[in-house]
């Protein structure tokens, strides 16, 4: 039986690391006080560690000598600090329930801090749910890395702070958009896959990258409306997104006016260069010539700034305008020494491509002044 007497000791080292996994799932939202806690849970010989914002929870457990077991709930930020900066290799917590305090000791320091109601804490969605299938992480990784930055940001549009995550058969594809941009990566996996179609936040497969970064495998599972994927004893849940995401498909243009192949890491240069001198929304220009492409920019009472490359263009002089950001975005996650970049008009969407024809990034113009 779990009662409220929990006592623990442990290593500092593993503690202080484990709760800083874990406090990447605290809330910022102050509204809801539990929210910004990290729930401590003793049990049979492990100190198990939960945060959640209601979107997304992370869990994590390290081994622990464990003299009552129990839980409790304690601002999340300030443990973590106090367990980073203790003085020795041991500590020990202890919960005293009649003063609601946590008292925290290593080595002559001592700590008492106030915790909070572990009855408000949410129940959080079962990690060992049935049918939990490995993935193949590299794939998983590198799919998230190539699309993730193309997620809106913008909460009054749910669907797109999401990742459209499907696999099919022996293949991942994802695709994120924030309206102005659009990423599309299609990955072959080396083993099978699980069936899944999910609108999945971006935010939640991103802490899923930093995680799963050294692990050896992913865990993936389904639950009712969340999915889960542990990694190296780590436990994230996040809700999947309701809605319809945009058939991103038919948001791509079937044929082009000009198709050019030019050196990325050179191009990606300029454009980062150049792109210093595009601020307070001033686009970045892109002026074809003959023979050349011409970067530059300008922002009132700061500067401006143009270069030159080779390019291998030879029709009508064309110049687009882009949000410099955006089009540096899509650059880096080209991954080919050359990008092939397909136009239109100034006034139509510009895609990126690589060498490989399994990565797509499709960006919107900014109508230029004059």
């Amino acid at each position: 039986m779990v009662t409220d007497a929990l006592k623990v000791s442990t290593s500092r080292e593993q503690l202080a690391d484990r709760l800083a996994i874990v406090a990447r799932g605290l809330s910022t939202r102050t509204a809801v006080l539990v929210l910004a806690g990290i729930q401590l849970r003793a049990e049979g010989g492990r100190l198990s560690l939960a945060a959640t914002d209601m979107e997304l929870s992370l869990r994590a457990s390290l081994d622990a000598e464990v003299a009552g077991e129990g839980t409790v709930v304690v601002p999340g930020r300030l443990l973590l600090d106090i367990a980073r900066s203790l003085p020795d290799t041991e500590v020990t917590l202890e919960y005293i329930p009649d003063e609601s305090m946590l008292v925290i000791t290593s080595g002559s320091a001592s700590y008492r801090i106030h915790t909070y109601s572990a009855e408000d804490f949410p129940q959080l969605p079962e990690t060992g749910v049935t049918g939990l299938q490995p993935v193949d992480r590299a794939v998983l990784l590198e799919t998230i890395n190539r699309v993730s930055r193309s997620a809106s940001r913008d909460e009054s549009r749910p669907v797109l702070t999401g990742i459209l995550v499907r696999f099919e058969r022996e293949k991942v594809i994802m695709a994120a958009t924030d309206s102005y941009r659009l990423a599309v990566k299609e990955t072959e996996a080396t083993s099978p896959l699980p069936d899944l179609e999910a609108i999945i936040p971006a935010r939640a497969l991103q802490e899923l990258t930093r995680i799963a970064s050294s692990a050896d495998e992913v865990q993936l599972g389904v639950h009712e409306n969340h999915v889960v994927f542990g990694a190296d004893g780590v436990w994230l849940t996040s809700r999947r997104i309701d809605g319809q995401f945009p058939n991103y498909r038919q948001l791509l243009p079937e044929q082009f006016e000009h198709e050019l192949d030019l050196p990325r890491e050179e191009l990606l240069d300029v454009v980062r260069r150049v792109g210093l001198l595009a601020q307070r929304n001033s686009p970045l220009r892109l002026r074809f010539a003959t023979g050349e492409l011409t970067v530059s920019a300008q922002t009132q009472d700061v500067g401006e700034a143009r270069e030159s490359l080779p390019a291998p263009y030879a029709a009508d002089t064309m110049e687009i305008g882009f949000n410099a950001e955006f089009l540096r975005d899509g650059l880096e996650s080209v991954d080919s020494p050359t990008v092939r970049f397909k136009l239109i008009s100034p006034l139509r969407p510009a895609v990126l491509e690589g060498e490989v024809a399994d990565y797509t990034y499709l960006i919107m113009p900014i109508r230029l002044a004059g």
